[in-house]
């Protein structure tokens, strides 16, 4: 999971029992962390916008993103882009957006949307 208020992702780290890694987060912590994942000791990360940068796990293959501050296109195409990988095993990767129905983010995620929709990804709206 990746977002932006660290302490929407301190309940989320909590609820699903995953290591929250943020800019707070030494780069040896991260290492043993990311380590940890390579060799299937841990299933996943709660990340905060760390996340989007210099973040090497190519065998990642499920993403979930929760906003709160928008997110722009840009922000989501890294995000993609770190989770479209081509695997190891070839396995399919998935990418998810959890947006809060009634509100002005629903404008945003259809627009982000529709900027990725232009190079060929496809969506689906549950």
């Amino acid at each position: 999971m990746i977002g932006e208020y660290i302490e929407q992702l301190k309940t989320l780290a909590e609820l699903s029992q995953f290591p929250l890694i943020t800019g707070k987060t030494t780069q040896k912590q991260r290492e043993v962390l990311f380590q940890q994942f390579r060799d299937g000791d841990i299933d996943g990360f709660v990340l905060s916008r760390v996340g989007n940068f210099a973040l090497d796990l190519p065998d990642a293959d499920v993403l979930i993103q929760v906003f709160g501050k928008y997110g722009s296109r840009q922000e989501e195409a890294q995000r993609l882009g770190r989770i479209l990988r081509p695997k190891s095993d070839r396995r399919t990767a998935r990418f998810y957006t959890l947006v809060s129905l009634r509100t002005c983010e629903e404008d945003f995620a259809r627009h982000r949307q529709l900027f990725l929709t232009k190079p060929g990804y496809d969506y689906e709206i549950n």
